[in-house]
Parts: C-alpha cells; sequence; structure tokens
C-alpha cells in the first residue's frame, strides 16, 4: 500500500493558524478600542482587545531588563518551533492525532496562538492515552474488519 506524503498538507496547517491569528489580531487592532470588547455571541463569547508586553499571563511584565526577557522568549520560542517541526517532518507522513496536534502546535508556536496549542496540547494528551495501540490515520476508517 503506497501512503501519500501528508507533510506539506500538515504545514499548510500550521501555516493557517499563523494567518488566522495575525488577521483576528489586526481586526481586533483596527476595529475594537483598546481595553473595550465586541460581542460575537451574546453572554457566551466576546473579543477583547488588550495589550500584553509579556509572556503568557503578563509574565516578566516587570522585568528588570525587558529586552533580554523578549530576545530570551524569542530564543525559547524559537528553540520550541524547530523541535516540533523536527518531530513534524519525521511523523507527518500520515495525517493522525499526533501529526495534526504538532501541526496546530508548530502554528501556535510563531504566533503564540493560545487555541491552536491548546487544542494541539489536547490531542497530544489523548494520544498518549492510547500509545501502544494501532495509529490509524484520520483518513482512514475508525473501524476495520479483521477477518481476513
Amino acid at each position: 500500500m503506497n501512503i501519500r506524503d501528508s507533510r506539506g498538507w500538515l504545514l499548510l496547517l500550521s501555516l493557517i493558524v499563523v494567518v488566522a491569528d495575525r488577521v483576528t489580531k489586526w481586526l481586533a487592532a483596527t476595529r475594537i478600542e483598546l481595553g473595550d470588547h465586541a460581542v460575537v455571541i451574546p453572554h457566551v463569547f466576546a473579543i477583547s482587545h488588550v495589550e500584553n508586553p509579556g509572556a503568557a499571563f503578563s509574565l516578566f511584565n516587570d522585568s528588570s531588563s525587558p529586552a533580554r526577557v523578549r530576545w530570551m522568549l524569542l530564543l525559547f520560542s524559537l528553540l520550541a518551533a524547530v523541535a516540533v517541526l523536527v518531530a513534524l517532518l519525521k511523523l507527518g507522513r500520515r495525517v493522525t492525532a499526533t501529526t495534526v496536534a504538532l501541526a496546530l502546535i508548530l502554528g501556535g508556536d510563531f504566533n503564540v496562538a493560545d487555541s491552536a496549542i491548546v487544542v494541539g496540547g489536547i490531542l497530544l494528551f489523548f494520544d498518549a492515552l492510547f500509545m501502544g495501540k494501532e495509529e490509524v490515520p484520520v483518513s482512514e476508517p475508525a473501524i476495520r474488519n479483521h477477518h481476513g
């Protein structure tokens, strides 16, 4: 059986995450006043315009050397991106929960798209629960006939 290489599609997914993040941030910055929000679904979902010069949860905002912190965070982010990219290139011949998770995490690493990182982390967690079992590509049926 010849398995089609899916790495290009997975890298495209990472790029889509990067573009979606950039576009939504641009839309928020140009259409929502700083500190304000736009309701998308009342009482359920709103988009806020806030700025965070630090890392996640405003870590390092009060650092005595913000330039060094920025460079260290950038270096860490690049090293993480390279590690995830290498893993994706090694495993990405087939579309699986692991490779989709890696693609989402890679896209999120370049622009801190938190939702992509969270979804990717959840997929990796669920995939780890079933480690050791036969990995079924997403594009194939999950139920197989084992009689022959």
